[in-house]
């Protein structure tokens, strides 16, 4: 059975997703979320799922090996970030290489980087008039947005289409392809 940690920030949409997808699969399952937002909505949805959840702070991430004991006691088999808005350190990346992905909502190289997530990144595509827009599944390195692409699904955006509009279609992307490519790279890796 593959095990997957997963890294969440917020209010764990896409972490439930997952959760549920992996539920009474005998291939794969969450084994835990881990947050860096001791207030994180994800943390109560955890809660509900019976999904063992943990917060961390800045120095048990960036300062000591706290969070990299925590993922080598849990020994996943990928580690799967789904609205996780820090940038990731290289010890833990060097602990697990080609097995930290990250879901991005647009088609990057576009509206990738330090600050561009969540709804910062759909007032970028409406604002600059783009005529599709979409999800791009990613490793993780040692820059925000920048890994190697593993996957993308792109939707239109009309040109009436409001922020909320284009969030709504993104996060329709999210939910139907994010668990069937963590399974299909799982299930390569075997």
């Amino acid at each position: 059975m593959k095990r997957i940690v997963i890294f969440a920030s917020g209010s764990g949409t896409n972490a439930e997703n997952l959760i549920k997808f992996f539920h009474n699969r005998d291939n794969a399952s969450v084994i835990q979320v881990i947050t860096n937002n001791p207030h994180a909505k994800v943390l109560e949805r955890c809660k509900n799922l019976k999904i063992s959840a943990l917060s961390f702070n800045r120095i048990a991430f960036y300062k000591t090996n706290d969070v990299l004991n925590i993922l080598k006691a849990s020994k996943p088999d990928l580690i799967v970030l789904a609205g996780f808005l820090w940038k990731f350190p290289e010890n833990i990346l060097n602990a697990f290489p080609n097995k930290v992905i990250n879901i991005h909502p647009a088609l990057l190289p576009k509206y990738g980087g330090k600050g561009m997530y969540g709804m910062y990144v759909h007032e970028a595509v409406v604002a600059n008039n783009e005529i599709e827009t979409g999800i791009t599944i990613h490793y993780v390195n040692e820059n925000y947005d920048e890994g190697a692409t593993i996957f993308q699904a792109k939707c239109e955006v009309l040109p009436t289409d409001s922020v909320e509009d284009v969030a709504a279609k993104i996060h329709k992307l999210e939910m139907e392809h994010f668990p069937k490519v963590v399974e299909k790279l799982l299930l390569k890796n075997v």
